[in-house]
Order: structure tokens, then sequence, then C-alpha cells
């Protein structure tokens, strides 16, 4: 719920008596008002990212509403515009919609109906804003070198801080993460951030490809190699020369073919089925497990030699349940993503769908996350689908955290959410929450948060 006082409102009209009686009534509900005698002086006060709405008579002299309708539409048409009409002038407020007026009303109206229609109108601002504020972050980081890990919480900065390390350092990589926790997005990150970022980043599921064709794709054959082999074939190291393999759910590759990978990361050359020539290889290897591969090498299902040879340097990737203060911002991050490539709105969390995200356990992780998002983005606005519906899984049998833990996460989290919406600005952030300056000052210390880290560069 926001604070009304956080949301100024432009009242425009040529009559006194009207705009003092609309200002009034909405100063008592706590909006800041702001009051014109003429569309022209309103106009020039107006900047592009006005937070509230505006609410202007439709007959005046000069400019009159429709008018300013239209020129306000073209400069943001997010902006709710309400439209005052004379009564009985049904065919303007009709009008009036279809130029994309946001709500109208008839002139006499009551206090309350006006309040009503600004509390509406401010509820879409603020989410049309928060859209836009999500849109701009987002162009931002596909501006980025590489794919961007979204997240404040200690583990995923210094998960970053270790992906910015590696990959300055021509090393191969173990990634070792739970299903869905992004470790293709991981290994992508070290490639673009390496010098390699030029050359091919080739990827493989081991346990996606057949056993009798993995060999083949990963080494290459000649022409003749084996029955079906009518061509030759560049594998996916030889391909790859001067970049990075990324070979997932290595833990799948057949025993037999772990002896062929143990050599090529030894000596650094590649041999094509039915063939005599070796190729040097000039290559990154990066794997990836969800099992723990040293229990694996000591049963026998994975070879020990193997193991200790991808085992240099292993990079964990936490689990989501792991990093729950982060679970809204990433959200919003892929429900923006979701409806851009849709053409939809993306919905802003409130405190109910924030509580929801936070109470379930995610075994799919980031993974289950993000189908999450974009199914909101498409089915929760247009069919009225809750994310407690939506949400997979969210019964009596997911393990929850305990409530204590829970609330705090929830209070974390509405803080965070404050803070980047604000950018900082602490007394704007106290105004929506609802708590004292020292309060808030107070759960900062508590929960590590520091408004210096929502701030832009370029803010004041």
């Amino acid at each position: 719920m926001h604070e009304p006082s956080t949301f100024p409102v432009m009242i425009i009209d040529d009559e006194p008596h009207l705009r003092i009686t609309a200002s009034q009534t909405l100063e008592l509900a706590g909006y800041a008002t702001h009051c014109y005698e003429s569309a022209e002086s309103a106009l020039s006060q107006l900047s592009a990212d006005f937070p509230g709405v505006v609410v202007s008579d439709i007959r005046m002299p000069g400019m009159d509403g429709m008018a300013l309708l239209r020129e306000l539409h073209q400069r943001d048409p997010t902006l709710p515009i309400i439209l005052i009409t004379g009564h009985g002038d049904i065919s303007t407020a009709v009008e009036a919609m279809r130029e994309g007026a946001w709500d109208f009303l008839e002139k006499p109206f009551a206090g309350d109906q006006l309040v009503e229609v600004v509390r509406r109108g401010v509820e879409k601002r603020q989410l049309s804003l928060e859209n836009r504020r999500l849109k701009a972050e987002l162009e931002v980081q596909q501006a980025a070198l590489g794919p961007r890990l979204v997240g404040r919480t200690t583990v995923i900065s210094r998960l970053a801080a270790m992906i910015q390390r590696i990959s300055q350092v021509e090393t191969d990589v173990l990634l070792f993460g739970e299903t869905g926790t992004g470790k293709d997005l991981v290994a992508r990150a070290i490639h673009e951030r390496s010098a390699r970022r030029n050359s091919p980043f080739m990827a493989i599921n081991c346990g996606a490809v057949p056993e009798n064709t993995i060999e083949s794709e990963l080494f290459g054959h000649e022409k003749g190699a084996f029955t079906g082999a009518f061509e030759r074939r560049i594998g996916k190291f030889e391909h790859a020369n001067g970049g990075t393999v990324f070979l997932d759910e290595i833990e799948s590759m057949p025993l037999a073919l772990q002896v062929k990978l143990l050599r090529v990361l030894q000596e650094r050359s590649v041999e094509r089925l039915g063939a005599n020539e070796v190729v040097p290889l000039n290559i990154r290897v990066i794997t990836a497990t969800k099992v723990d591969l040293k229990t694996a090498a000591e049963t026998g299902q994975f070879r020990e030699d193997l193991y200790y040879r991808l085992n240099v340097v292993t990079l964990p990737l936490p689990a989501l349940r792991e990093r729950r203060e982060d679970i809204p911002l990433l959200f919003q991050h892929f429900a923006v993503i979701a409806a851009n490539r849709s053409g939809l709105e993306a919905p802003t969390l409130d405190s109910q769908g924030i509580a929801v995200l936070l109470a379930h356990d995610w075994p799919g992780n980031v993974r289950e996350l993000r189908n999450l998002a974009e199914r909101y983005v498409l089915l929760g606005a247009a069919f009225d689908y809750r994310l407690d519906a939506l949400l997979e899984g969210a019964s009596a049998d997911t393990c929850e955290p305990a409530l204590p833990h829970q609330v705090e996460l929830f209070e974390k989290s509405l803080i965070s959410q404050s803070l980047a919406r604000y950018r900082g600005r602490v007394s704007e952030v106290c105004q929506q929450l609802g708590i004292p300056r020292k309060t808030l000052y107070d759960k900062l210390k508590k929960h590590q948060l520091k408004a210096d880290d929502y701030r832009h560069k370029n803010d004041p």
C-alpha cells in the first residue's frame, strides 16, 4: 500500500473555486497538490518522470483539456490523465476515453469520487514508472560485457567477483550446482569476460547427446570412420579452437569417453575418429555438474583421474533458497524480459506476491522462477491468476523456512525493493514504508543494507 503523500497531483482548471475545492479534498486524503489556472502554465512545469497524475477540466480558454490530453500523451502515453466534463456532456467524455484519458469525472462530483479515481491513477502511474525503471536497468545489463548475475546478496556478489577473477586467468573451471542454478549463464559470463570473448563458445549437454554419437560430436570424425559417416565432421573441440568449450552434465559422460577427454585436457590436442592427424587446441574447457564428482569417483561412477584434472578451480553456484532476498528482484527482472518479448506490461510485485515467492522452496531454482515470471506475465493480468495459483509445487509438502526467518526475509526484501524504487532516497523510502527515519536506519543496519548502494552515479 503506497503512502499518498509520496505522489503529487496536478490540478488544472480556470475556475479558482474548483481548484481550491479539489486541492483541499486531495490534500486531506494525503496527496501533494499543484494547482494551475491554464494548461500552458502546467505544461511548462511537467517533468518527463512526473510520478503522479493530472486532473484537468476540459473546457478552458486557450489550450483546452482535449488538446492537453493529446500533448501529454505524445510526451508520455502512460501518464494517467483525469478529465472533468460538464453535466450531461457524454459525447465529450467518450471522445476523451478514446483519446486515452485514464478516467473522467462529471460535474458536480463528490470528493470521495475524486479521491478514488486519483488513487487508482496513482497506482497505475507507480506501476508504469517501476516498469520503466526495470526496463532501463535491463538495457544497461544487456549492454554490459557478458551475461550479468542479478542479485544483491552476499553469495551472489562473491560469485560475481569470482567470475570476474577466473575469467582473466587461463584455467579450466568446474561449476557445481543444482539443476536450474544458472551454470550455462555462468559459463557464458566467464567466456564473455575473458580474452577469448571474440572466439567461439561451444556448449554441449553430455546428458542430452546419445552415447553412440557423443564421441563424434566432441572430437569429430573422418569420412568412412564408421557406418553412416558419409563426410568429414569437425567436432566441438576443434570448432571452438581459440575459444571455450562448455560441457554440461559432465557426470553423464560415458566412462570410456572420459579417458579421451582426460587426454584432450592434458595434451591440448584432439584426434578425429578415423584420422591419424592430431589437431592442436587452444581452448578453455568449462565443465558443470549437479552431483558430487568426488563421491561419484569414489564409487566408480566417474574416473578419479579426470575428477582431479577438472578440480583445479571449482566454482559452487548457490541454490535459490540460499539467496532468498534476491527472489523478488529476479522475478521482476524475468517479468520485464518476458513483457518486452511479448509486448505486454510487466506486473509489479505487491507485498502478498513477495510473501508467496519467499515462502516457496524453489526446487527448480532460477529456472523455475523464470518460468513462473513468464507465466505470470502471460496469464496473470489477462486471466486474474494469482502467483500462488500459478506456482507449481506450492503446497504443504514444500520445505518452507521457519516463520521468524520468513518474516526477516520479507522485511529485508520490502526495504530493498523500496530503496531500489526511490534510488536510495531515505526520506521517500520512509514515506513509502510508513516508518520513521531512525527505524529505517536501524533496519538497514540489521539487514546489512546501505542506501548508497542503490543510488545512481548521477543522482544528487
